[in-house]
């Protein structure tokens, strides 16, 4: 991205609403998805902790063309960027963007037919708080729709640069990733594996008819590079490697570390083999030898209200 303002002044999600982010799903996936949930039943949505509106501009290629939308951040900057988006899209005459809080929304009860977010739940204390303000704002018999990942699992995925590292590398670095998340939650700034959660949290909360899918998005990386897709990941990736950024800026990351029970004196040591990886990595790209299938797990889980 090009705005460089340091991470405590940036706002939120700042390093991941980059152009990656405009190849999260395939069309033909979500035209089946709009088929199984029956979005043609759907008069006005809601996305919640909408951002640039990737995840409205998304659905709204398989959502009705009579179809509303509203989209809602605490972030200034990104309610007018989704309006902007929405507007260069063909959609600014049926979609209004605001601000508001997830965890308190600004809409009576039972007010849309479809409420969604995408990789919202994951960023906040309680993820059960959104998804009781998610349904409370749904119409009887309404979708909600939650799309959250298991970030945990995209650390296991292998390379053709980390295939060769020794195990005790490979289980090092996942222990690391483990400890951040458990450290990040611990200090009540959301999941990053939530997705895994999501489901059951729905039942206990009385959603009814509740539907577990996976995105079959991947998006594999293979020479010579020249997709579309692959060209914004290797971006992304040399700008962050440029910035010392391994998922977060070191500081951050430091401080997922400690509050996850990691020990302060490990952490230079760990710090400095995920910038190895990452470099290494850039420099096989570069060479045009890197190759890797890039899974994630994503998790698309809908329930209808009572």
């Amino acid at each position: 991205m090009s705005d460089h303002q340091p991470p405590e002044n940036r706002p939120h999600s700042a390093e991941f609403f980059n152009d990656m982010r405009d190849f999260w799903w395939n069309l033909d996936f979500l035209r089946l998805t709009a088929e199984r949930l029956e979005f043609a039943r759907v008069a006005n949505m809601l996305d919640v902790g909408c951002g640039l509106g990737h995840w409205t501009r998304a659905l709204a290629q398989v959502l009705p063309e009579s179809t509303r939308f509203t989209g809602i951040d605490r972030e200034d900057q990104w309610v007018r960027g989704a309006a902007e988006r929405a507007s260069r899209a063909g959609l600014g005459a049926r979609s209004e963007f605001v601000k508001g809080d997830a965890t308190a929304l600004p809409f009576a009860d039972e007010s849309f037919d479809l409420v969604t977010c995408q990789t919202v739940l994951m960023h906040l204390p309680d993820a059960r708080v959104g998804l009781r303000e998610m349904i409370r704002v749904a119409k009887r018999g309404g979708l909600i729709l939650a799309t959250e990942p298991c970030n945990m699992a995209s650390m296991g995925v292998f390379s053709s640069v980390t295939d060769a590292f020794p195990t005790d590398v490979v289980a090092a670095t996942l222990r690391f990733h483990l400890t951040l998340q458990r450290g990040k939650r611990a200090l009540g700034l959301g999941f990053n594996s939530i997705g895994d959660l999501v489901p059951g949290m729905m039942a206990a909360l009385g959603v009814q008819d509740i539907r577990v899918y996976m995105s079959d998005r991947a998006a594999p990386m293979y020479p010579p590079y020249d997709k579309p897709d692959q060209r914004a990941e290797i971006a992304q990736l040399k700008d962050w490697h440029a910035r010392e950024h391994w998922v977060w800026d070191r500081a951050t990351t430091k401080s997922y570390y400690v509050a996850g029970g990691g020990g302060e004196e490990d952490f230079d040591q760990l710090w400095q083999q995920a910038g190895r990886q990452m470099r290494a990595e850039i420099e096989a790209m570069d060479a045009g030898t890197y190759h890797c299938g890039n899974a994630s797990i994503t998790y698309l889980v809908s329930g209808r209200k009572e």
